[in-house]
């Protein structure tokens, strides 16, 4: 059974930094891309995120273009979303995906994802 497992939210200070991290298990995503998305409460869900398989290509929401930095260690099946100079419109519930048919493609939308984490809580105070 597959399972995403996001860890390193938290609460912290505008201008602060977290580092997300989202463990697989229950399969191998070396091939896959893997995302990051995020929701707050009455809006929809949002694209954060990207990297290809081999971690060589990325997309960003050009709301965190500049400050996040997304990235994937192959043999840990792990991915890592690094957040700096964070804002109080960064709340939110993080979520991690993968895309289990696209290997070079990072795609914004939801539906394109199969396999979601339980998300990992991200609070920003002003």
């Amino acid at each position: 059974q597959v399972q995403l497992i996001e860890s390193g939210g938290g609460l912290v200070q505008a201008g602060g930094s977290l580092r997300l991290s989202c463990a697989a298990s229950g399969g191998t995503f070396g091939s896959n891309v893997m995302g990051w998305f995020r929701q707050t409460p009455g809006k929809e869900r949002e694209f954060v995120a990207g990297v290809t398989w081999s971690g060589r290509a990325t997309r960003y929401a050009d709301s965190v273009k500049g400050r996040f930095t997304i990235s994937r260690d192959t043999d840990k099946n792990t991915a890592y979303l690094q957040m700096n100079s964070l804002k109080p419109e960064d709340t939110g519930v993080y979520y991690c995906a993968v895309d289990r048919h696209r290997s070079t493609l990072v795609t914004t939308r939801g539906p394109d994802y199969d396999y979601w984490g339980q998300g990992t809580q991200v609070s920003v105070s002003s």
